[in-house]
């Protein structure tokens, strides 16, 4: 019975870290898994939470060059790349939930980011 529930929280607490992506508009979502990390003992549910702190910090680091990109070519990279990058943003995101509920023994990796956490 106890496994089970470990398991289940498991699930949550990663999903929950990955998944705060979703409202990264709000400067204040990076303190979702932030407060996962300093509060979990679990240390598959803490390398989630760092993942999830290196994603919003890629999400925003890359939305600004985007949004200067854009300032600088009156729109049109806004425009062009915008879109591309929010799909791959939330695409990234919803697949990182997906994997935390299906294989919550293993921490989820996102490929191509940097990680500073």
């Amino acid at each position: 019975m106890q496994t089970q529930s470990n398991s289940d929280k498991r699930k949550l607490l990663s999903a929950l870290a990955h998944g705060s992506v979703f409202i990264s508009a709000l400067v204040l979502s990076i303190g979702i898994p932030i407060a996962i990390l300093a509060v979990s003992e679990d240390l598959i549910v803490q390398d989630n939470a760092k993942e999830a702190i290196n994603f919003h910090l890629n999400v925003w680091l890359i939305g600004g060059i985007i949004a200067i990109m854009s300032f600088f070519s009156f729109g049109l990279a806004g425009f062009v790349l915008g879109p591309i990058w929010l799909i791959l943003h939330w695409g990234l995101s919803i697949w990182a939930v997906v994997q935390c509920l299906q294989t919550p023994d293993k921490s989820f990796r996102y490929p191509f980011i940097f990680r500073v956490v």
